[in-house]
Formats: C-alpha cells, structure tokens, sequence
C-alpha cells in the first residue's frame, strides 16, 4: 500500500468524528433527552478507558509473560509498567491541574469586575455602538479558554482525551499497512471509523446538558482535536512502530477520559433523573463493544 493511499485510510478513519458534531447544535433539547444523553456519553467514554487501558496493558502484559518463562528480564516489565503509570498520572493530574488554573483565573477576573463596578457606582456604563467609553476600557474581559463557559472547556478536554486515543489508533492503521497487513488495516479503518462517529457525539454531549450551542467554527475545531491525530498516528505509525510510543500516548488518553467520566458524572448527578443515568451508560458501553466487535472480527 502506497503512502498516500494509507494516508486516505488514516483520514478517513478520522474525519467520521464530523458525524457526531452536529448533535451539539440541536435547539430545544429537553431536560430528559439531554440527561439521557449526557449519560449516553459517558457510557461510551467508559468503554473508551476500557479500550485504552487494554491495549496499553498489552507491552507490560507480554514482558511478564516472557519474565515468567525465562526469556525475558525485569528491565522490561519496570520500563512499561513504569511508563503505564506514569502516562495515566500525568492524563488526570494534567487536566485537575488545568481546571484549577482556569477556575483561579476566572476568579481573579471576577473579583477584578466587582472591584471596578464598586469603584464608581454613581457613573452609569453606556456603552454604544461604535463607540467606547472611557469606563469600558476599566472593565476585565476574559479572553481565550478561560472566558469559555465550563460546558465547552469540558468538551475541549474531551477532545483532548479522545485525539490521545486515536493518535494511538492511527499508529495501529499505518503499522499495519507498512507491514503489509492490507486487510487488518482497511478492517482498523472501518472498526475505528465507527468508534469515532460516537466519540463526536461525546464531545457534544455536555454542550447539549447545558443548552449551550456551539458555533460551526467551534465544532469544526473539536472535531481537528479529536479526529486530526488519527490522520497525523497513520503517518507516524507507517514510518516506524513503538511499544513505549504507543504506552506513553494510550495512558496519557486513558488518565484524560477518566477526568472527564468523574466530570460528566458530576453534572449527571446535579440534573437527577438518575433512571436516565444508567439506561444512558449501558446503552453507550453496549455501543462501543458492538463497534469494537468490528475490528475484533476482522481478527484486529
């Protein structure tokens, strides 16, 4: 297979995140749908962890196994439990930390505002079109990430998560196809293909708990983040193949989808109608076993 043509395979397994975007911008979701949905993320996200730790599991799981017949030394069991760990550690401890930077800073913009609105009481903010007042230029804005609302800083990190995880699939589709496993490779394609169509609707699912709808241009970047690094693990994964590689992004993806399963969790709770909760899990896990019964069965 040329490289252009396991280049397509990577794109292709990608772009279909694009499915599940548009979801996001559905008005008028009701209370119960959008609980139900909510839940059905989180399902699919836990089946995601699964998924992840397994295969990350695979190079420690091998070096036991070599270390218990004799073939094999301790070297290489420390080494990737070493890097298991550490990538998982790094995936959650990574986005607490971020949350709390985002959260202090919003804070001190907050504080910023009352102090300035406290200072002049008696003067009126009459802001005009095409004109800027004096007192307009005394007020804090929030610019970047952290003037986003909490539903679409969530679905960022999302995004994050799940483009770790395809990274480590587009390694798989390019090994495949470099070693000449043409069949295995399309067979990746396909199975990897249905499991981002769902990983699109996960990232959405807190904009559609809030009733917060996001621009075409802010889908389209979700979908980059989380599709684009199947495309950019195809291209690696054709050139050369790595264990530690693989390990390092899995984990990384696995301790970042964790963050966001305790989080979604959270906001599960707050809007009730628990029913919702484990219908909406059970029916997103079943959904990512049926699609990885995909790939299972082209013998992946």
């Amino acid at each position: 297979m040329s490289e252009s043509q396991t280049l397509l395979l990577g794109f292709i397994a990608g772009v279909t995140i694009l499915i599940g975007l548009p979801l996001g911008r559905v008005r008028s979701v009701k209370p119960g749908t959008r609980q139900f949905l909510n839940a059905l993320a989180i399902g699919v996200l836990i089946f995601l962890i699964w998924d992840v730790l397994v295969h990350a599991f695979e190079p420690v799981d091998i070096a036991l196994s070599k270390l218990h017949d004799g073939s094999g030394g301790v070297g290489p069991v420390a080494g990737y439990a070493a890097l298991f760990f550490l990538g998982i550690t790094v995936g959650l401890g990574s986005l607490v930390l971020y949350e709390g930077w985002l959260g202090s800073r919003a804070r001190a913009v907050a504080s910023s505002a009352s102090s300035a609105s406290s200072a002049s009481p008696a003067s009126p903010r009459r802001f005009g079109p095409g004109t800027m007042a004096p007192e307009e230029l005394a007020v804090p804005r929030t610019r970047g990430i952290s003037g986003w609302s909490a539903a679409r800083r969530l679905s960022l990190l999302i995004a994050v998560g799940i483009g770790l995880h395809n990274f480590g699939e587009g390694l798989a589709i390019g090994g495949s196809a470099a070693a000449g496993e043409i069949g295995l490779a399309t067979v990746l394609v396909i199975g990897f293909a249905l499991h981002n169509g769902t990983e699109g609707f996960g990232i959405v699912a807190p904009l559609a708990a809030a009733g917060d709808r996001p621009s075409w241009g802010f889908l389209l970047l979700m979908g980059l983040i989380g599709g684009g690094p199947t495309f950019v693990g195809t291209a690696v994964g054709r050139q050369f193949t790595s264990d530690a590689m693989s390990v390092i992004f899995l984990t990384l993806a696995a301790g970042s989808i964790l963050y966001v399963v305790i989080q979604l969790l959270g906001v599960a709770h707050k809007n009730g109608r628990k029913e919702l909760i484990y219908w909406g899990v059970l029916l997103g896990l079943c959904a990512g076993f049926l699609t990885d019964m995909v790939v299972t069965a082209g013998g992946a």
